[in-house]
């Protein structure tokens, strides 16, 4: 069947004058897209020439694109009808503004793909477990025979691809806040793990950072549903916003509807009444954090497949790279790697999935967040902490504001580099203990992002003799 709402943004595109913000993993496939449509292109990057990967500049050249770099490129970004942004440049930014008053359309390739889309979507934010609940939502599907398309922060840009969707396949798109700021439509089934502080160094403020992430049901209608965490104060609230069905997850209260982690065991609840689905024991999963994102993935899928087959799926999910993941055991130790820690809230749920003592790893790149949560949980749980990193002074200073009043003498280790903190760890490590890589902050200061300080992570501790 012919996609007729893509055939309508093809009409709409031709002989239009479109810029494109940016050159990332989002915006590549958008540009070989657009060269069939029209050449009227023009793309901003604002890195500096010598910066790019010369076959990306070699590809615009080749489609007769304009290309336009450096740090003031959008001072150039004027008369155009069609405006596609990164994520990275926030609807926010003046250039952007200026050029939406004037009349511009702006957009981007995720809105795109939702508003062309001719299937169900399932979106799913948070700031943190994100990343977990998508993939098993995507998991959870495919078992129940599903066609689906994994996208946003994950898998492959998918608007090049929507010519080829049929209407029972389904998308499933992992949504960050900055995808979803300025975002004026919602999809099918929405999904919010939990709102904290974070990317506060990129958002101007935190209530910014919380509307951001509202768009994922703001545009629904009665016919749409939002999954929203009950013990969170702020999605718990979303509820009051939200036009289509609001279903619940939770692992502190025993709801009366909805999905919660009770006592081992996670359970769907229907007017009091409450069936027990499965007992944690059965999963490779661990963590509550980990059974809360299951009991949002079973309330996403609750009414497209059976709870055996959701069973099935989550007793066979091994977890997501970076995220508690069990990198080897030496002379004892356990090592894990939890990279995508980078936030306090991350590791506060990675230090809470364990009843070993741990040696944390922590420290990194500054995103102006509140390092205060995180210190109860390190003298809880923590025997030695090893610090690196623009953060690592911060949550040094927070310990020690903490137990200023006290006798204890907290073990802190300062390195320079991840190499000094393997190092370190390995030294101080006594068996029967865990070694937990899990930064609370971002990766920028040293990485180009998280995956590439786990595997660098990883491969430090798999050298280890």
């Amino acid at each position: 069947m012919e996609n007729l709402k893509l055939k309508a943004f093809e009409n709409n595109i031709t002989g239009k004058r479109i810029a494109v913000i940016g050159l990332g993993v989002s915006n590549l496939p958008l540009l070989d897209y657009l060269h069939q449509l029209t050449g009227n292109v023009t793309v901003f990057e604002q890195k500096d020439l010598e910066k790019i990967d010369p076959e990306t500049v070699q590809k615009v050249k080749d489609y007769g694109f304009e290309l336009i770099t450096g740090r003031n490129a959008l001072h150039f970004l004027r008369g155009f009808n069609i405006i596609f942004r990164s994520p990275s440049c926030l609807p926010t930014t003046l250039q952007l503004v200026s050029e939406q008053k004037r009349g511009a359309i702006v957009t981007s390739e995720i809105e795109m793909l939702m508003h062309t889309c001719p299937c169900k979507i399932i979106g799913i934010t948070g700031s943190d477990g994100k990343t977990t609940t998508t993939n098993l939502i995507y998991e959870i599907l495919k078992q129940g025979g599903y066609r689906c398309h994994l996208g946003g922060n994950l898998g492959i840009p998918l608007f090049t691809k929507v010519k080829d969707f049929e209407e029972d396949d389904i998308v499933i798109l992992e949504l960050s806040s900055f995808q979803l700021m300025g975002m004026e439509i919602s999809p099918d089934i929405a999904v919010i793990t939990n709102v904290s502080p974070n990317h506060l160094d990129k958002h101007k403020s935190y209530e910014e950072y919380i509307e951001a992430k509202k768009n994922i049901f703001a545009y629904q209608d009665e016919s749409g549903k939002v999954v929203l965490n009950y013990d969170n104060d702020i999605t718990r609230e979303c509820a009051k916003e939200a036009d289509g069905k609001v279903v619940f997850f939770s692992s502190k209260s025993k709801l009366a509807d909805g999905i919660i982690y009770d006592d081992g065991i996670i359970k769907e609840c229907d007017d009091g009444i409450r069936k027990h689905l499965l007992d944690v024991k059965d999963i490779p999963l661990r963590g509550v954090h980990n059974y809360e994102n299951i009991c949002a993935a079973i309330a996403a899928t609750s009414e497209l497949v059976d709870s055996e087959t959701q069973i099935q799926a989550i007793k066979n999910f091994k977890g997501v790279e970076h995220r508690l993941e069990l990198v080897r055991e030496l002379d004892g130790v356990k090592w894990y790697n939890d990279s995508i820690g980078t936030s306090p809230t991350r590791t506060i749920a990675g230090l809470n999935s364990f009843r070993e003592k741990i040696v944390l790893i922590a420290g990194g790149y500054d995103k102006n967040l509140d390092y205060t949560p995180l210190v109860k949980p390190i003298l809880k749980k923590v025997s030695k902490l090893i610090l690196m990193g623009a953060t690592g002074p911060k949550i040094e200073s927070a310990i020690i504001k903490e137990t200023a009043d006290s006798k204890i003498v907290f073990p802190i280790y300062r390195v320079g580099n991840i190499e000094q903190a393997v190092k370190r760890a390995k030294a101080i490590a006594e068996k029967g203990e865990i070694v937990l890589f899990s930064p609370a902050s971002a990766s920028f200061d040293m990485f180009k992002n998280f995956e590439e300080r786990g595997e660098v992570f990883k491969r430090l501790v798999n050298e280890l003799k």
